[in-house]
């Protein structure tokens, strides 16, 4: 009897040949570790403590706002924890429990020894960029927000190009002519230079950024969707489906997408890594997020102009090549995953 956590023999064949690329395999677990890290980046990098006990009572500042005034002050606004007035207050009758760095992504050390960037402390692990913030912070933010736009960018685009790309290719005709030549007009715009002309009419944020970047980024997968769904309608199930009465969409969506899904992943990693590279350009050259926001674009953007502070470039060098290389690898193991071929052998 099949438990609930039990494959199918074909699921079980796919997990094995994912395993079995053990480059794809490893990589998906340490890039799993250091999203899920990211996703908790408010434990991991704060100016608020985790916990504060004071007075048989306990505040948790990451979750909730408290005044000055709860801890024996004199402002009735938020308290300031880095605040060594403050800090005296609570431990006197108390302790605090901070997060390992206790900076967040726009905190500005102001007590530091050298002019800002500084090179990397035992307080700054990764250094300061040029106004004070902490770089390693910065970069735990800017991860999370780099993946999380990804990954719908990459959703959005799937959804569009694969429906597109499917309605071309079953129905073909008139159908397929006009689409492919509005695509060959559209893939013929600038895509970079339009969104940098669309980002100064409007006040970038993430959502606008993908919108804008999801109105361009949906046709690469069309070509491959299209010509998998032109093989695939003259197969004699799909003959004999028809025959039968069976809806068109049941048909392209139940019958031949599957067979058309492993030419669809090969692509989705580079979609991915496409996404991510096209907003740390826009943030490289100011066209990004907004001003202040955690940005691997921003901080490579920092090493350009600080040249005499080399750990600024290569914190953000090194951050973006190890998250695309990852993210590179779990798609080969996916891709394996899905080949008819290799679950043959």
């Amino acid at each position: 009897m099949q438990t609930l956590w039990s494959l199918s023999p074909l699921r079980a064949r796919q997990w094995a040949q994912f395993k079995a690329n053990r480059r794809g395999y490893w990589s998906t677990w340490l890039f799993l570790i250091l999203f899920t890290l990211s996703c908790t980046a408010e434990f991991l990098a704060n100016d608020k403590p985790l916990w504060v006990y004071y007075q048989s009572d306990h505040y948790f500042p990451v979750f909730k706002i408290y005044p000055e005034t709860a801890f024996g002050g004199d402002f009735q606004t938020e308290a300031d924890y880095r605040d060594e007035y403050v800090q005296a207050l609570i431990q006197d009758k108390g302790w605090i429990l901070w997060p390992p760095i206790r900076y967040y992504y726009d905190t500005i050390n102001y007590s530091l020894t050298t002019p800002a960037p500084s090179p990397p402390t035992l307080e700054n692990w990764l250094g300061t960029d040029d106004q004070g913030r902490d770089v390693l912070a910065r970069i735990i933010y800017g991860f999370r927000i780099s993946v999380f736009f990804g990954l719908l960018l990459t959703l959005g685009s799937s959804v569009i190009g694969i429906f597109m790309g499917a309605i071309q290719g079953y129905y073909g005709g008139k159908i397929d002519l006009i689409l492919q030549r509005f695509l060959e007009i559209w893939n013929s715009l600038p895509v970079l230079f339009m969104l940098i002309i669309l980002s100064a009419f409007i006040s970038p944020n993430f959502w606008w950024l993908l919108c804008i970047m999801l109105l361009f980024s949906w046709t690469s997968l069309v070509d491959v969707v299209r010509a998998e769904f032109l093989r695939g309608r003259n197969l004699e199930y799909v003959r004999a489906a028809k025959a039968l009465g069976v809806p068109d969409l049941t048909i392209m969506f139940r019958h031949i997408l599957p067979n058309a899904m492993v030419a669809t992943l090969t692509f989705m990693p580079f979609i991915l890594n496409g996404s991510i590279a096209t907003l740390t350009s826009l943030d490289f050259l100011g066209f990004g997020l907004p001003p202040g926001s955690p940005s691997l674009g921003e901080l490579l953007s920092q090493g350009k102009a600080n040249l005499h502070a080399p750990w600024l470039g290569l914190s953000a060098f090194f951050s973006l090549a190890i998250m695309l290389s990852l993210l590179i690898f779990i798609g080969e193991a996916v891709r394996d995953a899905f080949d008819p071929r290799l679950l043959q052998t």
